[in-house]
């Protein structure tokens, strides 16, 4: 089972920040520019169950923009299931597997599905439902293998509903040294999920939640 220890930045000019990750010679994960549309649906039970105890499941669609301008061409959307959970308190600094250091850190099972509609049927069936759905566009990148101190780092951009942000996950260390060569500190780290991040928002502007969802 492996561990995701990650943590967010806020990004107030995504232009800026994409020629700094050019400068430091990040390139993108995957063929082609590597933007993906990404539709996530929450799934709980009526009770909020799995919230209660910080576990969050999760199906991903996954689709790479651009690929050719006929349906042949254009690649298959990826479907990925994901089970995320505290790790053993003994691992976290707060007591509740939530947070190591200045990091956010969870157990994560991840696996690729065929059919994103049959598994959300399945999921219904047992009780729970699809209560939050949020888009974003992300792009991977990773650092050259010249920087052998980001070996295992994952630098993901995010474009929101909410603004733009990028999400660093790897090694503690990787972390840290990235968000340095970025502009940033510890103080600057994010580790609220856009759930959150999305109802914060709505509460500030007087409206309210539903899905994070571009207009």
């Amino acid at each position: 089972m492996a561990h995701e220890r990650e943590i967010k930045l806020k990004i107030e000019d995504a232009q800026a920040f994409r020629r700094l990750l050019k400068k430091l010679g990040a390139e993108p994960v995957g063929s082609g520019p590597g933007r993906v549309h990404e539709e996530n649906v929450i799934f709980d039970t009526p009770q909020g169950g799995l919230a209660k105890h910080g576990q969050l499941l999760r199906i991903r669609t996954e689709t790479l923009e651009g690929g050719g301008k006929s349906r042949k061409a254009r690649p298959k959307p990826r479907v990925v299931l994901t089970f995320k959970r505290p790790v053993p308190r003994p691992a976290a600094s707060d007591g509740k597997g939530f947070f190591a250091g200045p990091h956010k850190l969870r157990e994560e099972i991840e696996m690729e599905v065929t059919d994103a509609a049959t598994l959300a049927t399945i999921f219904e069936g047992l009780g729970m439902a699809g209560w939050f759905r949020y888009e974003k566009y992300r792009t991977t990148f990773r650092l050259p293998a010249s920087k052998a101190w980001a070996r295992g780092l994952l630098i993901e951009l995010d474009e929101t509903p909410i603004g733009t942000y990028v999400e660093l996950e790897g090694p503690a260390g990787a972390i840290d040294r990235a968000a340095i060569e970025l502009g940033y500190s510890k103080r600057d780290y994010v580790l609220k999920n856009y759930l959150t991040l999305y109802v914060e928002q709505c509460r500030r502007k007087g409206i309210e939640p539903a899905h994070m969802v571009f207009s």
